[in-house]
């Protein structure tokens, strides 16, 4: 059973891709180059720090106490979300942000509905990451509480608010409606609460398994940085304005998990 407090917690990081994929009503045009680089690298370092404390120090915390060897389940869960990315990532026709190359099986779908792909399989970790934060929590096998896994959610929220708009400003400036946009913006971040509550259910069942995936989150939402993130907010010139957005994420997620957790 799913407490209600924990379905708001879910629906935070989705009001903010709904709030982003919003910025079609009220601006005209794609973002421009620099700004959609400074916000790629602030999500980077986001998803990293919710990786390292929000995930990866619980995982082998849980793990101490288990009286398991911290690190196994922490390389172990890290290598099978990577792996699990991995194998989306060939398997899910999608196309990166700024790319017109397809990625994935090839197929005849539009490219405003692979660049939606591509957002649905990167918010997958995150749904995720949000979901066996929670399922820590109410199970009580662990040190995270419930302002933790808040903090989470809030930290996963304010990286997906410029992710909805980078959905859904291009999809305008192609020609599509601005109400279908939003539409698409709002549908790539649907994916996030599917995804946690799937995860909450399953760890509910299987307890032991919690430090496994805290790490398996933590592992897919670094294989998305690493692969497509980190790579959008380096090219072209000036690149060092992703690396200092990226500290500047970084830095955000880690003082709420710190002052919440």
């Amino acid at each position: 059973m799913i407490s209600s407090e924990i379905m708001q917690g879910l629906a935070i990081p989705f009001l903010g891709t709904s709030l982003g994929a919003a910025m079609v009503f009220f601006l005209r045009g794609q973002l421009n180059e620099m700004v959609q680089r400074s916000l790629t690298g602030f999500a980077a370092g986001v998803m990293v720090a919710a990786s390292v404390w929000s995930l990866l120090i619980p995982a082998m915390e849980q793990s101490e106490a288990m009286g398991q060897l911290a690190f196994v389940p922490a390389v172990v869960g890290l290598w099978a979300g990577i792996l699990f990315l991995l194998l989306l990532d060939h398997i899910i026709p999608h196309l990166h942000m700024n790319s017109d190359e397809q990625e994935g099986p090839q197929c005849s779908l539009s490219r405003r509905m692979m660049l939606v792909l591509a957002v649905v399989l990167h918010n997958i970790p995150e749904g995720m990451a949000v979901g066996v934060v929670y399922a820590s929590w109410q199970s009580g096998a662990s040190e995270i509480t419930f302002a933790a896994a808040m903090a989470l959610s809030i930290g996963i929220a304010i990286q997906n608010f410029p992710e909805g708009a980078i959905v859904s400003l291009p999809l305008r400036a192609e020609g599509t409606a601005s109400m279908k946009a939003f539409g698409m913006g709002v549908f790539s971040g649907a994916v996030e609460p599917v995804a946690a509550v799937l995860t909450i259910i399953f760890a509910s069942f299987v307890i032991p398994v919690l430090p496994y995936l805290l790490s398996f989150a933590a592992g897919a939402m670094i294989y998305v940085v690493v692969e497509e993130l980190i790579p959008e907010m380096s090219a072209g010139q000036h690149s060092n304005i992703g690396t200092l957005m990226f500290a500047v994420g970084f830095s955000v997620m880690m003082i709420l998990d710190v002052a919440l957790g």
